[in-house]
């Protein structure tokens, strides 16, 4: 067994030490990116939240530089949570303000509450019952194909929820809106909407990756298990090395290398690339029955045109 794990961090050790010569110094990208040009960007955020009194939150800024072709890791922020005389609301709120031109941010969980609980919100107009005759629809079909099915509950959960767990080609599970896990994520992101200036795209980082990592042919096990598994690191830098050597993000050692050890940094550059996708038209767009009013969950479509 010890003579194994050995190899093994031999292994995890060379390939780090592959990466790091493949990935440019951030001297090295600014000669890279500017060698006195002036380059226009698009800019996006993503933002991996965690709970208001914890340090789980972490924001990616990307810039897309439509002419060269390029997507920029611009800033990479883990770990922001409160200070003596703020909260971590105040200090999230300030950073995502105060940086110019954000097209858009995109958040890894809820934006909206639930259809049952949202119909009683000022100023909502959907309709509940169709919605949950919609959510009806998709439980008949299922039971169909697989039994036992558990039958939904339209105060926790949404449509879009409904449609990711069992209408695409593999099965994934969001939590749902107001399920025990996300309930607090999805109450303290409808707080922190009302006051961000840049507009709000909600997404699923296990699915962009899943997306991504099929149409660049990485391996299955990395895009399933990027997250709790034992060598969910190995996972990570191989996935980011994927895009740093496809030239589809172009990225500092110190990201690179806070995104293998911290995951919710990685998911961050996922929320953010997903904001970049849909700017390009290479997000799936709801479909044709879908209930009208309902939010929903950006993720990439299977065949993506990156530039």
């Amino acid at each position: 067994m010890k003579k194994k794990s050995a190899v093994k961090n031999k292994a995890k050790s060379k390939a780090a030490k592959s990466t790091r010569k493949k990935t440019p110094s951030r001297k090295q990208m600014d000669l890279r990116v500017a060698p006195g040009l002036v380059m226009e960007a698009v800019r996006f955020a993503g933002v991996s939240l965690g709970g208001g009194k914890t340090d789980r939150t972490a924001v990616a800024v990307i810039d897309y530089f439509p002419a060269q072709k390029r997507v920029f890791l611009r800033t990479l922020r883990e770990r922001i949570t409160s200070h003596a005389d703020e909260t971590g609301d105040d200090v999230l709120l300030a950073f995502l303000n105060d940086e110019e031109s954000l097209t858009s941010i995109a958040f890894d969980v809820p934006l909206q509450f639930p259809v049952s609980v949202r119909i009683d919100m000022k100023g909502d107009r959907t309709d509940e019952k169709a919605v949950i005759r919609w959510m009806e629809g998709v439980h008949a079909r299922r039971s169909k194909e697989k039994r036992p099915n558990k039958m939904f509950t339209p105060y926790t959960e949404r449509a879009c929820e409904i449609y990711i767990a069992h209408e695409l080609e593999e099965e994934f599970h969001p939590n749902h809106a107001l399920g025990s896990n996300a309930a607090p994520l999805t109450a303290r992101a409808h707080f922190l909407k009302k006051r961000l200036k840049a507009p709000l795209i909600e997404a699923y980082p296990k699915l962009t990756l899943w997306r991504i990592g099929q149409d660049l042919n990485m391996p299955k096990m990395y895009l399933r298990f990027h997250k709790h598994a034992v060598d969910s690191d190995e996972a990570r830098h191989y996935i980011l090395k994927t895009l740093i050597e496809k030239e589809i993000a172009f990225i500092y050692q110190q990201d690179m290398k806070m995104m293998v050890e911290n995951n919710n940094a990685f998911e961050a550059l996922l929320c953010a690339l997903t904001a970049f996708l849909k700017y390009r038209h290479q997000t799936e767009p709801k479909p044709n029955d879908f209930p009208k009013g309902e939010s929903w969950i950006e993720f990439p479509i299977q065949k993506i045109r990156w530039f």
